[in-house]
């Protein structure tokens, strides 16, 4: 065969693919379509009859050179990428996504703004023991040029027997301790019929991991003009992540801070594991700040500052961490907290890498 008549051969080849081009784009318009009806009647996108279907029309009607299986798992491929089509089209459409709002949300906490550009910090117990603990703590942030606090009253502990927080009484004792230094606070309700009685202490209301899909509460907070600071579940991945702050938003609620703060893997070396890609990625996927809690990811004093250094190169907004006056005798997570001593340190290390990779 001459080169000519490849030549000509080569052309078919490229009009017939162009063709197909064409054809292809078409079909993925009406996919589209389809997925927007779909969605309006709230059913699946994903139709094994309707997949069958073609098989079985490709099995009567194949007349080669191509086998029918092969010809089978070209459509199958068309079949995924179609439903990835009508996903990401659907992901478009949620509030929290960057395709809806390209521009960042700002979390305004009474004057304090996270989402700006500014990185922050927040510190503080990891459960709120009494007045005393919580209030020389709050000295200590303050002395440190930070605006906010956290602390535990209502701990969701996996045995039992553990310390479970001292409920609205903790609330009142954080409170009252931070308005001595005119902090901010941050504490985690886990109740919806406690979140109306809660805001009368909190800044910010925490969703936490464990929470992280209690729908209702979820609801309940999205009614409300508090911001909103919610963690990562144990277990979860970043789409429902995502699926869990845009059930906030759909209330009203578009103050929404998301906190990576670990998840559950193999490793044993760790608390958790910390997705630190999570970060780029939630604010390459949504609008909203995100937030790196470097205690519970870990679970260890020794990597609070690398941790806090990775999570700042990446580009949070937030990062969070835990002091108390004295680790050792801590009712909960002893092992994670900074005494008064290693928090300045801490402080003094991880000051010169604020703002330096934005």
């Amino acid at each position: 065969m001459s080169e000519s008549q490849l030549d000509v051969l080569r052309g078919k080849i490229d009009k017939i693919d162009e063709e197909l081009l064409i054809l292809l784009n078409k079909r993925a318009k009406i996919v589209e379509s389809i997925g927007k009806v779909k969605e309006t009647q709230s059913t699946k996108r994903y139709d094994p009859v309707r997949e069958r279907q073609l098989f079985d029309r490709i099995a009567q009607n194949n007349e080669g050179p191509f086998s029918t299986t092969a010809l089978q798992q070209i459509f199958k491929q068309i079949f995924q990428v179609s439903l990835e089509l009508q996903k990401d089209d659907n992901r478009s459409a949620l509030l929290v996504s960057r395709k809806k709002k390209p521009e960042d949300t700002i979390v305004n906490i009474n004057g304090i703004k996270v989402g700006d550009g500014k990185q922050q910090f927040v510190m503080g117990p990891c459960a709120v023991e009494s007045y005393d603990q919580v209030y020389q703590v709050a000295e200590q942030v303050k002395k440190h040029g930070i605006g906010l606090i956290r602390g535990g009253a209502f701990k969701p502990r996996t045995s039992p027997y553990d310390f479970q927080g001292l409920g609205f009484e903790g609330l009142e004792i954080l409170r009252n301790a931070a308005d001595a230094f005119d902090l901010k606070v941050i504490s985690e309700i886990m109740t919806p019929s406690d979140v109306e009685k809660a805001l009368d202490y909190v800044d910010v209301i925490q969703v936490g991991a464990r929470n992280m899909q209690n729908f209702d509460l979820l609801k309940e907070v999205g009614k409300t003009n508090k911001p909103v600071l919610l963690k990562r579940g144990l277990a979860a991945t970043i789409e429902e992540f995502i699926y869990a702050a845009e059930y906030i938003m759909s209330k009203g609620n578009d103050q929404i801070i998301l906190c990576e703060r670990g998840i559950r893997t193999y490793e044993k070396a760790t608390r958790n594991t910390l997705d630190i890609t999570s970060v780029p990625i939630l604010k390459k996927e949504t609008h909203l700040p995100v937030a790196v809690d470097v205690v519970h990811s870990t679970g260890r004093r020794d990597l609070l500052l690398p941790a806090a250094k990775a999570a700042l190169a990446i580009g949070a907004d937030l990062v969070m961490a835990e002091v108390h006056p004295d680790p050792a005798v801590a009712l909960s997570d002893s092992a994670q907290q900074m005494n008064f001593e290693q928090f300045d340190s801490f402080m003094k290390a991880i000051n010169p890498c604020v703002n330096v990779f934005n």
